[in-house]
């Protein structure tokens, strides 16, 4: 049911506005109010009425026009006597119930007949004196341990407090404009919790099968959906909560999966863009008898998360998929493994620790994530480090698990020079590791002639130079160490521990790139950055951190130097006998006393200190990791399905660089939906010219050979994708 402005039936009579009052709820749709009684007008046509005490019409009228495209739900519900909670009550009801619920609804009908009487009123008691839901729940948590139910409780008090207050059959004067409104009832608070999926508002979502459609909306992105699901996310997903005490039900799990997928597919980037979903054909979109909200998708992914280390278990899970992967498609020399960190800047409220970013040039609060992505740039899997911890502190570990993937395998490890370090060098050759990074300066500089072997890359002509292995000292040993002169004359050397060709060696420290791309996209495209979890955790007091009273005694020194120093450079310049001198002088004498001073503070105060010594005592936290793991395991699957697609996508373009744009394009796209006992059919109306149509129908059929299928669809029948033909 549509409200229109087109219609043409004629408002009500003048004289009837003028007697009563009116609430406008959409164009030439009103509520009128006139001695208790309420019609509902549409387009000026008398809908429907009621008498004060008729809940039962009332209640069928409001779920019908309330379906209307155009209503204003808040003046809606005002017209109607009831606040938006009360309306949003009923319509819930009837989604499950149909008409007949609503008509012989009962107080306490949703959420609350599971509540006994006792608790019922006494939680009611504590809303009536102002108590908020959280303040309600801890009082009667051992009679009702889920906050979700207090807060269905609160709707349905804060409803009936509406419908049976004195002033609840007064409307808004004739002269009132539509315009927002806050709502009369705050939504309780648990609406932003991570709720578990089995209570809340959103528990009658279910999985249903896939069904035929004329058109539905986004359905593009079951091609994406196709690819994580051959990559094993939702059957790691399944397995990983299947070991716990309290699983995540498996229809609610892969909806929620489904969700997340499809709303980073159309650059969401984070659950919240879930309500970018909730469109009329979300239903076949995501195989579920309802869209789910963005409250609940976040509830089960935080139960996944939190329960006995399932989240963590799936993302160790994912990594040995693709390191497997990785190591299948190497030649017989082994697979190659980049290791770098990528820096999360945090802008929030919190107190967190600092780290370098090397895009800004300078120190930010937020956390460090070490990732480890193969030799084409496909992400494998990720450590997080809220203390900006070392790149020296991940790489053997990192190292470690990928052996327990490929444990025979010759795995090289390619680092930048954060990593070059004698310790950690000899370290990975001794687990019997190969690797190559940068040395760090110093080192001497070669003449030209030196160099004995010349290459060419990207036009490029590079002279090589492999010298005697470099010694680590300490009794450490030696390594090799490959020296580089560009056509510029500048000198870069490299230390590996592998039997690789030299050459070989330069162009994997070349192509380490891809990574540094690989988090560009990340970021821009799937939206990493996101800080998802916002719940925090305590350092313990004995933590070692950089102190900040040392920082502040440094900055202030820093800053007398440059006072003194501006000062100096404008004494220089001024004649002398000007008047400004004598000033000028005491304000160097200032600063050389300022400094003079911090300098001896400097020995007593330490660069580094216990937490519980300084002055962020009790203020510095981190963000829990679980949460965020987990979601960072969804984009990585979504990021390295989108990089297949894209290298099969990339030849047939003109310009292969805008296949990710394409591909984006593909994932938005509508269709036609048919499903056969066989196969499911898809028929997408991608926005694309004559040549992108060309490359997706060959990119179409290469994915029809895949045999990808929905998680949803038990009966695992292959999808296949073609192109819409306009006439």
């Amino acid at each position: 049911m549509r409200i229109s402005a087109a219609m043409k039936l004629p408002p009500p009579p003048l004289e009837s506005r003028q007697a009563s009052q009116t609430v406008w709820f959409a164009p030439r749709s009103c509520v009128v109010v006139k001695n208790g009684r309420r019609e509902i007008f549409i387009g000026g046509q008398l809908l429907g009425g009621f008498e004060a005490g008729d809940t039962a019409r009332r209640n069928l009228l409001a779920v019908v026009v309330a379906e209307g495209a155009d209503v204003h739900l808040g003046a809606f519900a005002r017209g109607l006597g009831l606040s938006q909670a009360g309306l949003r009550l009923i319509r819930r009801e009837a989604e499950t119930g149909g008409f007949a619920a609503v008509q012989e609804r009962k107080r306490g009908a949703v959420g609350g007949s599971r509540v006994p009487a006792a608790v019922r009123r006494k939680v009611e008691k504590l809303f009536s004196r102002g108590a908020s839901v959280t303040a309600a729940h801890d009082a009667v948590a051992a009679k009702v341990p889920s906050r979700s139910t207090v807060g269905l409780l609160r709707l349905e008090w804060a409803a009936q407090q509406e419908s049976e207050s004195p002033g609840a059959t007064t409307a808004a004067p004739a002269t009132e404009s539509l315009k927002p409104t806050p709502e009369s009832v705050p939504m309780p608070e648990a609406s932003v919790d991570l709720a578990p999926p089995d209570e809340g508002a959103d528990v009658r979502v279910q999985s249903r099968p896939p069904q035929s459609a004329p058109m539905v909306q986004h359905v593009g992105s079951w091609m994406l959906l196709g690819m994580v699901n051959s990559l094993g996310l939702h059957r790691r997903a399944m397995a990983a909560t299947a070991q716990s005490k309290k699983p995540v039900p498996a229809s609610s799990l892969r909806v929620a999966l489904d969700a997340v997928v499809v709303a980073l597919a159309l650059g969401e980037k984070c659950v919240e863009g879930v309500r970018r979903l909730a469109t009329a054909t979300a239903t076949t979109l995501l195989l579920a008898s309802r869209a789910p909200s963005a409250s609940w998708v976040r509830g089960v992914m935080g139960r996944l998360a939190q329960e006995e280390q399932a989240g963590l278990a799936l993302h160790l899970g994912m990594a040995r998929e693709y390191v497997e992967a990785a190591g299948a498609a190497a030649a017989q020399e082994g697979p190659v493994f980049y290791v770098d960190n990528h820096m999360r800047p945090y802008t929030g409220q919190q107190t967190v620790r600092k780290g370098w970013r090397m895009q800004d040039k300078r120190v930010r609060p937020g956390a460090s994530d070490y990732y480890v992505h193969d030799e084409d740039g496909r992400a494998v899997g990720r450590f997080s480090a809220p203390h900006h911890g070392a790149l020296t502190d991940f790489l053997t570990p990192a190292a470690l698990l990928l052996r327990l993937a490929l444990p025979e395998e010759t795995i090289l490890l390619a680092f930048d020079r954060a990593g070059a370090f004698p310790v950690q060098l000899s370290e990975l050759r001794d687990e019997g590791f190969e690797f190559v990074t940068y040395e760090r300066r110093p080192y001497a500089l070669l003449a030209e002639g030196a160099f004995t072997e010349s290459i060419t890359r990207d036009g490029e002509k590079l002279l090589l130079y492999e010298e005697e292995k470099r010694n680590l000292g300490g009794g450490r040993g030696r390594v090799r160490r490959i020296c580089v002169r560009t056509e510029d004359g500048r000198q870069i050397n490299l230390l590996a521990v592998s039997k690789r060709p030299a050459a070989r060696l330069l162009d994997v420290m070349r192509g380490r790139w891809v990574q540094e791309n690989g988090f560009k996209h990340a970021k821009e495209r799937w939206g990493i950055n996101q800080l998802d979890g916002r719940s925090v955790e305590s350092y313990p007091p004995d933590t070692i951190i950089p102190n900040p009273a040392r920082r502040r005694l440094d900055e202030g020194i820093r800053i007398a130097r440059a006072r003194e120093g501006l000062a100096r450079v404008e004494l220089a310049r001024l004649p002398d006998a000007h008047d400004k001198r004598a000033l000028i002088e005491a304000t160097i004498v200032e600063a050389v006393a300022e400094q003079e001073r911090l300098l001896e503070l400097r020995p007593s105060m330490p660069k580094k200190a216990a937490l519980r010594d300084t002055d962020l005592a009790g203020e510095l936290v981190h963000h829990t990791l679980e949460y965020k793991l987990v979601m960072d395991t969804v984009r990585i699957a979504c990021i390295n399905a989108e990089a297949e697609l894209a290298a099969a996508l990339a030849p047939a373009l003109p310009r292969g660089a805008e296949a990710k744009k394409v591909l984006a394009n593909v994932f938005a796209a509508p269709g036609r939906v048919a499903v056969g006992d066989k196969a499911i059919t898809l028929t997408l109306q991608p926005a694309a010219n004559s040549s992108e149509r060309e490359a997706l129908e060959s990119l179409f059929k290469r994915v029809n050979e895949l045999n990808l299928c929905l998680p949803g669809d038990q009966r695992e029948r292959p999808l296949r994708f073609s192109l819409h033909h306009f006439t």
